[in-house]
């Protein structure tokens, strides 16, 4: 009995692609077995479809949360995808022969990659990387594998190499383990396969070089291993687990995200597969420089022709010198950094980007091995005319929610808002499709503004949100419900109702809001009823434009805003950690105040009246709510005058005096510079202090003006000249004047002042 033919390969190799397939046709096996989770079958037929475009992968994923997945790609010039299509082509029966990957996916480890993070071949690598010299490793296989010009020459090649790295990790890898039952099930279904009556001449293996020894004991009772036994398959951990077929993309492929089995430079790595494919060996290095120097010219930087001749000419002899056959990647690249950047790798760095790796991703024909919410999807992006934005290059999409009655349909009218309710959902469900970006508040209210981008990493989240609903609009509505069933606070149903409008859920607003009045019963502080206030305010300026019904929110924002009121001056008595939150949220109030007549104005007033009043509470809360009714007209001069001479006077702690103004100017603050008489009241305030309170006092006033403009200094500093009986203009250059080193010395020793808290 003789032997299987073994192809070792590695992953993602044009040469390795293109030798299988010469192989192949000399060889005319009846059966191709191929290093593949062997439960992955079904998707072979899509693999050779005619609309089926790599880049590919088959993703498979538990049926079960949480979800897990593991991948396996392929690029038009992968041994596997290439060897599944001249099966296709010829008649010859091809199957996966891998571990299933239900099994994978109960070991929670990836497959099929022969470069991943395992100690041992780590260390392996990095002793390469310091034989091979310039370019490592990967240019060490570059120039001895995919430069090779005979299938015999990589065949044999691939076979040392994997059997040599077998030889110096073998059992010292982390996964060696899994590495013997991976092997032990692949001579299992080799061994199978000539049971079934196919000689083993006539079958071929195609597995990574590494495992190629790990497979020649394939017969029960050779020298080495033997087959899995059925106990040993028995044995097995295994989840339910589903798949489905996926378009990739060439920068998932590279190693700068992430895949382990992935390469420097997909696109780089199509080039060599067309010079294969066509006959002409140096195609990937005319088309490597023609197209670094095609980018730079459509980019405003002149490359001429001479400079893309002379970089072949470099690179060639860069090559010689480093004793290959023809230039590698590293050759091509420094000499298009010499000639056409001038010597800097900046100036190229982008078509270096674009020709290495690319912008390339996979298609796909409608409806082949999907999910149903992955058909929803699509089914929406082209319905919602979104399908342009299914690019891996960032886009902007600019929507706006308003009616268009400038066509026939209202489908058509309101185009943009049912956009917004597909990104809103896919937003909740944390798809990375789409990111919302902010806009001028003029404009807030029917305007948004997106940044989409296409990723393989959303469509994988895609298939996780598969367990939560058929389609979008359901995986989301489970979504929200989880939300409201876990939520804590009142703000986190608050949030989950405004998610809900953003969204176009009118049922996840029902029961949502259900939970919140049910919550809202218990007792709440003022930081939460004021976020909690905010969302639902939200919702109801911005509502209307979304054509959902917010009548039933009004008497839940007055109830809240009412309490809120009730527990505004008792909240105010904190330190100043607890002072950064209230005073966000007294902001928030106010501006319901101002967006909402009917909530209780009264109230909110009185509330902010006593708050001023004080003296017992946190003085800068106490300074922002009299900052408030300034700004609203209800703090006249008289009375504004004499909080200023009762708050700045003196005997008044310094750190109490300066955080009472620090809170008044953090509003109108032209208003304050407009009144010279509060800027006399300061000055007087600050000369009753000695050195330790003028540093105390200092400490806050530095926060106070912290984020005034130029322009307002300048304001202030007239003030103070005329209070002083100097020119203004000296005093604003004095105050706007760059802070010196012993200045700024003293300014960071006030840092670690002690307060003698």
């Amino acid at each position: 009995m003789g032997e299987p033919y073994f192809f070792g390969i590695r992953h993602l190799s044009p040469a390795g692609a293109f030798y299988l397939r010469e192989f192949l046709s000399k060889r005319r096996p009846r059966l191709v077995l191929i290093e593949g989770p062997s439960d992955l079958d079904d998707q072979l037929a899509n693999l050779v479809l005619s609309k089926t475009k790599p880049p590919v992968a088959i993703l498979a994923y538990t049926k079960e949360a949480p979800v897990q997945t593991i991948l396996y790609p392929f690029a038009v010039y992968s041994p596997e995808y290439q060897a599944v299509l001249w099966c296709h082509e010829n008649g010859t029966k091809c199957r996966f022969m891998d571990l299933p990957s239900e099994v994978f996916l109960a070991l929670q480890r990836p497959f099929g990659r022969l470069e991943e993070g395992e100690e041992g071949r780590v260390d392996i690598y990095e002793r390469l990387d310091k034989k091979a010299g310039v370019g490592g490793h990967e240019t060490f296989w570059e120039r001895v594998m995919e430069h090779t010009d005979s299938a015999t020459g990589y065949q044999r090649g691939a076979e040392e190499f994997g059997a040599r790295l077998r030889k110096l990790t073998a059992g010292k890898d982390h996964d060696w383990a899994e590495t013997l039952v991976r092997e032990a099930y692949m001579r299992r279904q080799i061994f199978e396969a000539v049971e079934r009556g196919i000689a083993p001449e006539e079958i071929v293996v195609v597995a990574g070089a590494y495992h190629v020894e790990g497979l020649r004991g394939w017969r029960e009772g050779a020298d080495k291993a033997g087959p899995m036994t059925d106990a040993e398959l028995a044995a097995l951990p295994r989840v339910p687990a589903s798949h489905t077929l996926m378009p990739y993309s060439y920068y998932r492929l590279s190693t700068r995200a992430g895949y382990g089995a992935g390469n420097r430079a997909p696109a780089y790595y199509e080039l060599l597969w067309e010079g294969f494919h066509v006959g002409e060996p140096l195609r990937a290095a005319y088309s490597y420089l023609s197209r670094i120097a095609g980018w730079q010219r459509a980019n405003g930087n002149p490359v001429s022709t001479a400079e893309t001749i002379e970089a072949f000419r470099l690179a060639a002899s860069l090559a010689k010198l480093s004793g290959g056959v023809r230039p590698a990647l590293c050759d091509l690249r420094d000499a298009a950094v010499t000639l056409m950047g001038s010597g800097s790798f900046a100036a190229v760095s982008l078509a270096v980007a674009d020709t290495e790796i690319g912008t390339k991703i996979g298609e796909l024909p409608d409806g082949v091995s999907r999910t149903s919410i992955q058909e929803d999807f699509y089914r929406q992006m082209k319905e919602l005319k979104l399908e342009h934005y299914r690019d891996i290059a960032l886009q902007e999409l600019s929507l706006d929610l308003r009616e268009n009655r400038n066509v026939k349909t209202e489908r058509a009218a309101f185009l943009d808002l049912s956009r917004s309710f597909f990104l809103h959902r896919l937003r909740v469900l944390g798809i990375c499709f789409a990111e919302q970006q902010a806009v001028s508040q003029d404009n807030a209210t029917w305007a948004e503004k997106w940044t989409a981008r296409w990723t393989p990493k959303a469509e994988i989240e895609l298939v996780e949100a598969a367990l939560k609903g058929d389609t979008v609009a359901q995986a989301a509505s489970f979504v929200m419900q989880e939300r409201v069933g876990q939520a804590g606070s009142m703000a986190e149903i608050a949030g989950v109702i405004e998610d809900s409008f953003c969204c176009g859920m009118e049922k996840a607003v029902q029961y949502a809001t259900r939970a919140l009045q049910a919550m809202a019963v218990d007792a709440a502080s003022l930081e939460e009823l004021a976020e909690t206030a905010r969302r639902l305010s939200a919702v109801l300026r911005y509502g209307t434009v979304r054509r959902l019904d917010a009548a039933f929110l009004p008497p839940i924002l007055t109830q809240l805003f009412y309490r809120a009121c009730l527990i505004l001056t008792g909240a105010c008595s904190c330190d100043d950690n607890a002072g950064k939150t209230i005073l966000e949220a007294m902001e928030s109030l106010n501006q319901i105040s101002l967006a909402h007549d009917f909530v209780d104005q009264k109230a909110w007033l009185s509330a902010l009246a006593d708050t001023a009043e004080r003296d017992d509470l946190n003085t800068k809360l106490s300074g922002f709510a009299a900052a408030i009714l300034l700004e609203r007209g209800l703090l006249d001069a008289e009375r504004l005058g004499k909080e200023v001479s009762r708050r700045l006077s003196k005997g008044v702690p310094a750190d109490l005096g300066a955080g009472w103004f620090e809170g008044l100017a953090r509003k109108n603050r032209y208003g304050l510079i407009a009144r010279l008489s509060l800027w006399q009241s300061l000055d007087e305030y600050l000369d009753t202090l000695d050195d330790e309170e003028f540093k105390r006092a200092l400490v806050f006033l530095r926060r106070a003006f912290a984020d005034f403009s130029a322009a307002e200094k300048d304001g202030i500093a007239e003030n103070l000249g005329e209070l002083w009986g100097l020119n203004g203009q000296q005093v604003s250059e004095t105050v706007n004047a760059a802070v010196n080193a012993e200045e700024n010395k003293l300014l960071e020793s006030l840092e670690d002042f002690d307060f003698d808290i």
